[in-house]
């Protein structure tokens, strides 16, 4: 028994020193703190979604699922093949054009009116504080910091690893001219070193006038928080971009819910919703979409086009790797609402919408 205290504590020692390390960000304090608690969607001592949002369905257990997880026999939850992909040289881009390029699960760069765009970045080849776990799948990381110019707006949805990624950051830091986050989710940035001037923290149905044609309301979503063992003491938010010629919704990650419909009927029409479409389990239903869920999201916000992501890069659920894209365009038929599916690295023409995309993933293993 003593040997087994004292594994114990040295083991808890361990990982309390290891979550000290800076890639874990910080909690707000100061100032920050204080508007943080002074939001209505902040009680009790953490952030709360709208409407119960339980963090597994009803009777299922943690337990059952990283059992699940780790030895549920499901096939095909990595590819064997590499991913296909291309490389757009960002930085000689046509500034007048309006584009976007993927890069895999919820990464993505826009440029429109002359302004660049980048969205939960994640380019370090993994998907959690520990390298040598969460890998990208063969074929998707092809981009680096070093291969994008300036970023006029950073946006990020909120602070899982799969979203915010440190190392990526802390590369392309010199390159970032502004940040726009949910509540809490700046105090990373401070610790990062960022000039607390750069940094704009957004409450649910907060707006930013940029007095350039473009303006950014933060918007609601249901899912959660954290980089540690602590959850939800930052925001997650989606974000409405409108620009001097177009209207985008930004969705981060989020379960289905009324706030889409509220979204769509204040905000929308959309000329193109980006929303998750991968993940997915029976056993967290409340904080993903199932595809089925993600096209009648697309519906409630008056969307003209809808770009799935949040697949194609990272295994971080039970599915099949390519079945977020099987099974949204097989749904889609019934539809037929326009479907944005590039593969990684092609450049989209935004103002394109007659555009018809190969099923890039059929065949692959």
């Amino acid at each position: 028994m003593l040997t087994l205290l004292i594994l114990l504590v040295a083991l808890t020692i361990a990982t309390i020193a290891f979550m000290q390390q800076a890639k874990f960000g910080q909690a707000a304090n100061g100032e920050r703190l204080k508007r943080l608690q002074a939001s209505p969607n902040y009680k009790n001592g953490s952030f709360q979604n709208i409407s119960h949002t339980p963090d597994l369905t009803e009777g299922v257990s943690y337990y059952a699922v990283i059992k699940d997880f780790l030895f549920g026999d499901y096939k095909r939850k990595q590819p064997t093949d590499n991913i296909p992909s291309v490389k757009t040289d960002l930085l000689s881009l046509n500034p007048q054009e309006d584009v976007l390029v993927w890069f895999g699960h919820s990464s993505y760069f826009i440029q429109t009116s002359g302004k660049t765009i980048l969205v939960d970045p994640v380019f370090s080849g993994a998907a959690s504080p520990l390298s040598f776990t969460t890998k990208a799948f063969k074929g998707t990381d092809g981009y680096k910091p070093e291969d994008f110019p300036e970023i006029d707006y950073l946006f990020i949805s909120h602070d899982h690893w799969d979203h915010l990624d440190y190392e990526t950051i802390i590369k392309l830091k010199s390159k970032i001219k502004h940040v726009y986050c949910g509540l809490g989710t700046g105090a990373h940035f401070v610790r990062w070193g960022f000039d607390t001037a750069k940094i704009t923290e957004m409450d649910w149905n907060d707006s930013v006038n940029l007095n350039n044609g473009f303006a950014i309301h933060a918007v609601t979503a249901r899912h959660f928080s954290g980089r540690g063992f602590i959850r939800n003491r930052a925001l997650w938010t989606s974000f409405v971009l409108q620009t001097p010629t177009l209207r985008l919704f930004l969705g981060g990650d989020s379960g289905y819910d009324k706030h889409f419909a509220d979204i769509g009927n204040t905000y929308g029409p959309f000329d193109l919703a980006i929303l998750e479409n991968g993940q997915y389990d029976k056993s967290w239903k409340y904080i993903h979409m199932q595809p089925s869920e993600v096209l009648q999201a697309a519906i409630d916000l008056k969307a003209k086009q809808l770009f799935p992501v949040h697949s194609s890069k990272f295994n971080l659920g039970n599915h099949a790797w390519d079945d977020p894209l099987k099974t949204i365009t097989e749904l889609n038929k019934s539809i037929h609402l326009p479907l944005l599916t590039p593969i990684i690295g092609e450049q989209v023409n935004l103002k394109d919408s007659t555009r018809v995309y190969n099923e890039w993933w059929t065949g692959l293993n």
